[in-house]
């Protein structure tokens, strides 16, 4: 890990989303970081905000109608 040769140094990672066969098939980027990095690392979860984003990337890939009141909580 060249990013970070200093024991003083923190590595912040985020861990994402991913599908069961995903991380079946592919190792995780934060573990290897955890197991592996000479300094202490901050692994972040996904934002609440993901969710939201990924029911409007699947409204659009299907070409759904989509509210904007349902974006920001509006009843």
């Amino acid at each position: 890990m060249d990013a970070v040769a200093d024991p003083g140094d923190l590595l912040v990672v985020g861990t994402g989303t991913r599908a069961p066969v995903l991380r079946a098939l592919r190792p995780s980027v934060a573990r290897y970081c955890l197991v592996h990095a000479p300094c202490p690392v901050l692994v972040v979860p996904p934002g609440p905000l993901r969710a939201d984003l990924e029911s409007v990337r699947r409204r659009r890939r299907w070409r759904m109608p989509m509210d904007a009141r349902e974006l920001t909580g509006s009843p």
